[in-house]
């Protein structure tokens, strides 16, 4: 297990430079002038000279070659420092640490949506399949996976926002500021994973063992709980760490359709001024998050079937 992790962490720093090197090129193939994008932020629109525009230039290192622009960059990061902004002139990692707690918190809450919706719908439906309940259940992931994300979330603002005033429309504080975009985040994923595990369950109550296990005599209830449900959970597992990916990468959209101060809105609001030590180093962020959030499902599946040996095979 211990090599298993070992290499994986060693993959973990090619996957880091290639995720860094896109997305360096990706924002230097967007038309438009760094320097001058930045200069607008700075000064004003068409308020700044010619020499401060040479001031920006310098300052952010675009009156160098494109790879001498990478290579210093990733040389103040082996050793630590992401950088400034180029907007705010804050260390990237304040600006990033900063924004961290609103997108865990928007994350959380839509994970915890995801689950209390997709396990009891899922369950229901393969306990009883063809039933009008299953039928509903299907039904509504349909619709949850059809639905888009942004359009979901503005039609959640105008009924329960504008309309009925129930809840705030954008921004962060309590409670009621996480409802509409945790709900908008975790109903689609909900959708997906309701109809994986309905389908997961389904494939293992048709195998030998569970005959086996129900000809000895023992309650459906036992015979699902002890053999059925924990073999059903690898390939739910695996999926629900997919969709908790997803979950911190979709708060790109959904705290811009919400207007929260997370890590998602500093993606946006850097790509809009070319705030590119920002960017990478939210985009670093990320990478690293989605990578040892599938270290760590990797790992969980030793624990949940035992037969699993990283390192040694399967037995």
């Amino acid at each position: 297990m211990l090599n298993y992790v070992a290499r994986r962490l060693l993959l973990l720093v090619f996957i880091l430079f290639g995720v860094a090197l896109i997305t360096f090129l990706l924002m230097h193939v967007v038309p438009g002038d760094h320097a001058q994008l930045v200069a607008t932020y700075r000064y004003g629109f068409d308020d700044f000279s010619t020499d401060e525009l040479k001031a920006v230039q310098e300052d952010i290192g675009a009156d160098q070659p494109l790879h001498r622009q990478f290579i210093l960059w990733l040389n103040h990061v082996l050793r630590g420092d992401l950088g400034y902004s180029f907007i705010s002139g804050r260390p990237v990692t304040a600006e990033i640490l900063a924004r961290v707690p609103a997108t865990l918190e928007l994350a959380t809450f839509s994970f915890l949506i995801t689950v209390l919706i997709a396990f009891p719908l899922g369950i229901v439906s393969a306990r009883r399949p063809y039933s009008w309940l299953d039928n509903i259940a299907m039904v509504s992931s349909l619709i949850g996976v059809a639905i888009p994300n942004f359009w979901l979330g503005l039609l959640l603002i105008l009924v329960f926002s504008l309309t009925l005033g129930l809840l705030p429309v954008a921004g962060s504080g309590d409670l009621a500021h996480l409802i509409l975009p945790s709900i908008t985040l975790g109903s689609g994923m909900a959708a997906v994973s309701t109809r994986l595990i309905r389908a997961s369950l389904l494939d293992v109550l048709e195998q030998d063992y569970i005959a086996t296990a129900r000809s000895k005599g023992l309650g459906e209830g036992v015979v699902f709980r002890r053999h059925a449900l924990r073999n059903a959970l690898i390939p739910v597992v695996t999926v629900l760490g997919l969709q908790l990916n997803h979950l911190i990468g979709g708060t790109v959209i959904i705290e811009t359709v919400f207007a929260r101060p997370g890590v998602g809105k500093l993606i946006v609001d850097a790509i809009q001024a070319r705030d590119m030590p920002v960017l990478q180093g939210c985009v670093l962020f990320l990478a690293l998050t989605f990578s040892m959030i599938n270290l760590l499902v990797d790992i969980s599946y030793a624990f949940l079937d035992p037969r699993i040996r990283y390192g040694g095979g399967q037995r």
